[in-house]
């Protein structure tokens, strides 16, 4: 690019999501860093107590979930909050949520100002993966550009502006669907930008080469009876410009976990059900406690009680800090075979020629992820934990795994950081 223009990238620290959306872009951003709207330097502690409320609330409830009826009701009523509206009959839906008027009422109380007013001082564009970032900064009148960043494939109202009509903010949305629910919650055509999720640029390329070399190694990985490569085969020469040698190998699977981390549970069974293959080293499983220390402990000691034969075939990814930890997660994923998560913002990462294997999702924007993902063919529900060892080769030698890479690859958007850029630069 002849011409980058600086900017701020604001996300939450709640999850992994919204910072995992910013990190692809902090090498243009101002200062190469990311901006923590609910831990930002200045921040008052009201503020902070305001969002480390609101955090602990949603970690809490994501985790208690599995615990039956209280669990269950508990999370249903703030799902309800984050709540999807039925796509069909399409009609326009302008009304306000609760959780949209919750947070404004908040924003009206002072929150986000201090850092607003930090940032006027010298009004950059901004960029926000969260949409609380980008009320706060058109109400308290910032005075650069606001450019929002949608982080699932479809959302609700909460991320439409209170009046939209009028609002100078701006949509980076991740799939048509995202445009399409964005018209109807009111939003202007001409603010709305259909660019994907921003995948790492480590893991794609300018021109795609990163990804592409690391997709054929994987297909003939994903394919030792070679079912994919004869029906596919030709095209993936075309499009790659090389064709495919199946060959018989290690695999390396990826367990990821979402920041509740209300699924480390199902590790122990995957190592159970896979300890076959694991002893042998047919496969590799890297269990990823993100940034957590509680989960890494956990998946620490289940390591050491694996035993001798098993231990060496497993490995656990932990960064306290979590830019730590998407860099080398990221670098993790080029190896990766087969990645093993719910249908969480990583949903998107299906665009880096990965196979998703999908346990249950939790909340509604998961499950429209899901839905997407199997409408492109990308990902693949989980079936019975216990017995991966028995369909997860069925898979492998019938090429489905093969076949949800190819897809993911050709469906889901790969290039959406670069896209963003271009976007920003443009409006110079």
């Amino acid at each position: 690019m002849e011409k980058e223009k600086k900017f701020y990238l604001v996300a939450a620290d709640m999850g992994y999501g919204h910072q995992r959306a910013a990190y692809p872009l902090i090498g243009q951003a101002a200062g190469r860093h990311i901006i923590i709207a609910n831990n930002y330097p200045g921040i008052s502690q009201e503020e902070k107590a305001s969002w480390k409320n609101q955090r602990f609330w949603y970690e809490l409830i994501s985790y208690f979930k599995k615990v039956p009826i209280i669990g269950q009701a508990a999370f249903g009523l703030m799902d309800e909050l984050q709540d999807i509206p039925p796509y069909y009959p399409r009609r326009p839906f302008n009304q306000t949520s609760p959780q949209q008027q919750f947070f404004f009422r908040l924003v009206k109380k002072g929150l986000g100002k201090k850092l607003i007013d930090q940032l006027n001082k010298k009004p950059l564009p901004l960029v926000c993966t969260f949409f609380v970032a980008a009320y706060f900064a058109e109400y308290w009148d910032y005075q650069g550009d606001i450019y929002c960043q949608i982080c699932d494939t479809d959302l609700n109202r909460a991320w439409a502006p209170i009046k939209p009509a009028t609002s100078r903010i701006r949509y980076l949305a991740t799939t048509t669907r995202a445009v399409e629910r964005l018209k109807l919650y009111g939003v202007g055509e001409k603010n709305i930008f259909l660019t994907g999720f921003p995948l790492p640029k480590e893991n794609v390329g300018e021109r795609r080469q990163i990804l592409q070399a690391d997709l054929l190694k994987r297909l003939e990985r994903l394919d030792p009876q070679g079912v994919f490569t004869k029906k596919y085969g030709d095209y993936v020469k075309l499009s790659l410009g090389r064709g495919l040698q199946p060959r018989l190998a290690p695999l390396t699977i990826t367990y990821a976990i979402g920041g509740a981390g209300a699924q480390r549970d199902l590790a122990p069974v995957l190592i159970r059900s896979l300890g076959q293959q694991l002893r042998r080293r047919q496969i590799k499983l890297h269990l990823v406690a993100g940034s957590r220390h509680d989960v890494n402990d956990y998946f620490q000691e289940l390591k050491r009680q694996s035993g001798p034969a098993t231990r060496p075939s497993l490995e656990v990814l932990f960064y306290p800090k979590k830019e730590d930890y998407f860099k080398n997660f990221n670098k993790l994923l080029r190896t990766t075979d087969i990645l093993i998560t719910k249908p969480s913002e990583l949903s998107f990462y299906a665009g880096l020629g990965l196979p998703l294997i999908m346990t249950e999702p939790v909340g509604a924007q998961e499950e429209e992820n899901r839905k997407w993902l199997i409408k492109i063919g990308a990902g693949l529900d989980a079936e019975d934990l216990p017995s991966i060892n028995d369909w997860l080769f069925d898979w492998l030698n019938y090429g489905y795994l093969a076949r949800a890479a190819w897809q993911g690859y050709l469906e889901a958007e790969s290039s959406a950081t670069y896209n963003i850029l271009k976007i920003i630069n443009r409006d110079l």
